[in-house]
């Protein structure tokens, strides 16, 4: 029988519990109610000489596994529109006139600011993408001459042919065995195997699946990817960091695991270079880096060459294997296109009598890239529909206005949102949703659009300098995978739709068959 005292003691223990948890719950009610004052606060809400408030950040909350497509919803209606935030107010905008304003006539009027520092800074900290004013010029400068050097277009090259044939070679397998495979896993791997060889000199060899180390810093950065763009939509994330709860929690582990990794690579190329005598011949971008630190020695520490790798992954790891799972998705809807991509490829390599892959992937030279104009449009195509970045923007450092009439407070955030501008008729025509490469053509020659247009790339002078790298990645992998196979989707009548994260992804990844088109003698 329960005694009188443990009655009352089970009691006070109710009584306490419920007392906490009610206390809880007014701290989190007077923190929302707080929030939802900074929100609505000092916004300009109904005057028309602001963009028209469509919402707040809780919309997005809300919507947020098709972000991309509520936009595209809005901006059908608004061309310029805001949703609100504690802090600020968040203008999307997809007219052209706006992007230029921002990104080149305005462009010391707009920064990165501390709103998307903070979010990204524990992933990127102040590497490139990350940061402005002087680090970023100086690191643009540095990277601007690397980019530019016949070194590392020839290195690139190299590193992106025998990687695209050992891609070609387990897609054979699959093949052979009629085996449906996830062409997206595949390209990341490529990508990353790729740009560690070419980026740091380091052969990591995910796609043999042969380093367990490489697939944890894989898996890592992938999720905190993920983690980081819930930043833009969780309000709380910040008391989430400071509790190391939820995703906060996850992400300071897979921080720590990708430190482990990159901090490990640093102290070996470090250790590799000061053996080595002819270290100024070296051709991957970290080992350039650290040649140009030597005028700099106090300023090229770890932590700055951590950032610039893990930035100059985003950069070339993600958006390259993204766009390329993006690129074989559509040509499997539009099989015509595939086949005239291919026979683009048969023509201009000239090597239908090689059935060897590796001799076909050393065909693919920088002259036979270039002439390649069908299959230029078809991957521009398919970035103008898919963009790398969905969507990106900068901060208002004073007052100002758009070129579209509409005012932008101190602070305000300005983002131009790629996904919805591809999608939007005013822009390219009634046929703005079609997969058509042919729009890119002039006489069979490839023709740009204006970069404030189509806005995969960036544009103003943090235009994206490995635009033409990425461009040689991904043809290269396209132009092998293409000669040798044929694709169709494993299942015809399942959606596809994107990831919600910073760069766009497939969802589940791509599952599809390979049909050989030749006889192979290597296997």
């Amino acid at each position: 029988m329960i005694s009188l005292f443990q009655l009352f003691a089970e009691m006070d223990l109710l009584s306490a519990t419920m007392s906490a948890a009610m206390a809880s719950f007014f701290l989190v009610f007077i923190f929302f109610c707080v929030l939802l004052l900074r929100i609505f606060t000092g916004k300009s809400l109904k005057h028309p000489q602001y963009p028209p408030v469509v919402g707040t950040v809780f919309h997005q909350l809300l919507y947020f596994d098709r972000l991309y497509d509520y936009h595209i919803d809005v901006a059908r209606k608004h061309r310029t529109f805001r949703l609100l935030a504690p802090a600020q107010s968040e203008i999307y905008t997809t007219e052209p006139r706006n992007v230029e304003h921002i990104l080149k006539t305005k462009f010391d009027s707009y920064s990165k600011g501390s709103y998307h520092t903070e979010i990204l800074g524990d992933l990127f900290g102040h590497g490139i993408f990350n940061a402005d004013g002087d680090s970023w010029r100086q690191q643009r400068k540095i990277a601007s001459f690397e980019f530019s050097t016949r070194v590392l277009r020839d290195f690139s090259c190299e590193v992106f042919r025998r990687k695209a044939a050992k891609l070609a070679e387990i897609i054979l397998g699959f093949g052979t065995m009629n085996q449906t495979f996830d062409i997206q896993d595949l390209l990341m791997r490529f990508s990353l195997d790729s740009i560690f060889k070419v980026g740091f000199g380091v052969d990591l060899n995910c796609l043999e699946g042969s380093s367990e180390e490489g697939r944890k810093f894989s898996k890592a950065f992938d999720d905190s990817n993920q983690f980081a763009y819930w930043r833009y939509v969780d309000p709380f994330w910040k008391l989430k960091r400071i509790l190391n709860l939820g995703s906060e929690g996850v992400m300071k582990k897979n921080i720590k695991i990708m430190d482990d990794f990159v901090f490990g690579v640093i102290k070996n190329k470090r250790k590799q270079m000061f053996e080595q005598q002819n270290y100024n011949d070296r051709e991957d971008i970290l080992s350039r880096f650290l040649v140009a630190s030597k005028e700099a020695p106090m300023s090229m520490t770890d932590q700055y060459l951590r950032d610039i790798i893990l930035n100059f992954m985003i950069a070339g790891k993600d958006t390259s294997a993204g766009t390329l799972s993006w690129f074989f998705y559509l040509l499997c809807k539009h099989p015509l296109i595939q086949e005239k991509v291919a026979e683009e490829v048969r023509e201009i390599i000239n090597c239908e009598n090689k059935t060897n892959i590796d001799d076909v992937a050393s065909c693919l030279t920088y002259t036979a890239l270039e002439k390649m104009h069908y299959l230029h449009a078809a991957v521009t195509e398919t970035l103008r529909l898919y963009p790398a970045v969905p969507r990106d923007g900068r901060c208002a450092e004073r007052d100002d206005v758009l070129p579209d009439g509409f005012r932008v407070k101190k602070g305000d955030d300005v983002n131009y949102i790629g996904y919805a501008m591809g999608r939007m008729t005013y822009i390219w025509g009634e046929d703005a949703e079609d997969f058509r490469p042919e729009r890119w053509l002039d006489n069979g020659l490839f023709r740009p659009e204006s970069p404030f247009k189509f806005v995969s790339f960036h544009a103003g002078q943090r235009l994206c300098l490995g635009k033409e790298f990425a461009y040689r990645q991904m043809k290269i992998a396209a132009m092998v995978l293409l000669h040798f196979f044929r694709f169709r989707l494993a299942d015809e009548k399942k959606p596809v739709t994107y990831k919600t994260v910073l760069t766009l992804h497939i969802d589940g990844g791509l599952h599809l068959n390979a049909m050989p088109r030749i006889m192979f003698d290597k296997f």
